[in-house]
Order: structure tokens, then C-alpha cells, then sequence
């Protein structure tokens, strides 16, 4: 097998990537500069069509505990009878880690030549490149929805247009642990052959 020069320690950065538990994640978070260099190299996914059917809304400071609170909320309206643990769970959502980056799928219906699932998977694609970069930058990150994701009182709270969907929320933080290694699938009992019938 031919390896191109740096190609090991490439792929030994995508196999070590590991979700940080939004819980797990603290300040430091990353600095203005920092968080343009992820976004700069997330950006970089497949777009059948050019289309950019994706943007980015930050999360961070107190506009985190202003979200729990229209959580709390929204879950109440939701379900009168909710607990107060799954309303405490609601309200620091987005308080754990000092950064989360809403990945915002565009889905124009308007758009017919590109498939709507092509664009939702290129929105797909930025969420885990960004998970990517901002391990490479140092620092921990965990994907997550949830029902706010769905929600949609939450998403006009969010400022999403009618034809947009949260593709994930990516909570970015210092990591107060080192994520443990769970077992992976083994891609040799994945992987088949097509024969032509």
C-alpha cells in the first residue's frame, strides 16, 4: 500500500476524533480568529450545484442562558406537567460549553435541480468537518439536536426562515476530560461488492 507523504498523520487526526460530551466542555472556547479558521476550513464539503445551502448562527455568552430560558418556556407550553428535572436539563442545554455553532441547513423548495437531501447531507457534511476542525484547533466538540432542533417556535425564536432546519447545534469548549474510545464498526463487515445480475 502507497501512502502519500503526510497522508498517516492525516488520517491518524480523523481516526482520533472523539465527541466530547456537551456537559464535559468548558471555557476557554475559542476566540474570534479561531472560530473563523474552523468555519474557513468546514466550509470546504462536497455542494453538488455550488449552492451553499448552509449557514452558521453563533450561540455564545449570555445569549446561551437567554436560550435556556425560552427552552424552559417552550417545554412548559409543550407539556404542562413536565418535571422539573427535564425543564433544569432544558434550561442549561446550551450553557455547558462556551460556544455552540447552529449549523443552518438552507432547503429552498424552489431549488429543484439539486435534490433537497444532497443539500441537507452538504449541511450535514459542515457539522462533522467542523467537529474536525475544532479538535485540530484543540479544542473539544460534541454534535447534538434534540427537540429544539424540531421545534418550530424554537426555530422562529432562532431568527430560521421557513424553509431552513438546524442540520446540528455544535457545542465547542474545552474539554475537562479526555473522551474515552468506544468500539467502532469494523469496515471490512461493511463493505460488499456489487456483482451485475
Amino acid at each position: 500500500m502507497t501512502i502519500l507523504p503526510n497522508a498517516e498523520r492525516l488520517l491518524d487526526a480523523l481516526d482520533a476524533r472523539r465527541s466530547v460530551p456537551a456537559r464535559q466542555l468548558d471555557a476557554p472556547g475559542p476566540d474570534d480568529a479561531t472560530v473563523l479558521r474552523m468555519l474557513r476550513s468546514s466550509v470546504r464539503v462536497p455542494d453538488h450545484g455550488k449552492r451553499v445551502p448552509f449557514r452558521f448562527l453563533r450561540i455564545a455568552g449570555d445569549a446561551r442562558h437567554a436560550l435556556g430560558e425560552q427552552l424552559v418556556a417552550r417545554a412548559r407550553a409543550r407539556d404542562p406537567e413536565i418535571g422539573a428535572g427535564a425543564l433544569d436539563k432544558d434550561r442549561h442545554r446550551f450553557s455547558h460549553a462556551p460556544l455552540v455553532i447552529a449549523v443552518v441547513a438552507i432547503l429552498d423548495p424552489q431549488d429543484t435541480a439539486i435534490p433537497e437531501v444532497e443539500r441537507l447531507l452538504t449541511a450535514g457534511s459542515v457539522c462533522f468537518a467542523l467537529l474536525q476542525a475544532a479538535q485540530a484547533c484543540g479544542f473539544g466538540a460534541s454534535w447534538l439536536t434534540g427537540w429544539p432542533a424540531y421545534d418550530p417556535d424554537i426555530l422562529a425564536a432562532l431568527g430560521l426562515g421557513a424553509h431552513e432546519r438546524i442540520a446540528g447545534f455544535i457545542h465547542i469548549g474545552s474539554p475537562r476530560l479526555d473522551p474515552p474510545e468506544r468500539e467502532r464498526p469494523d469496515p471490512a463487515a461493511l463493505l460488499q461488492d456489487w456483482v451485475a445480475p
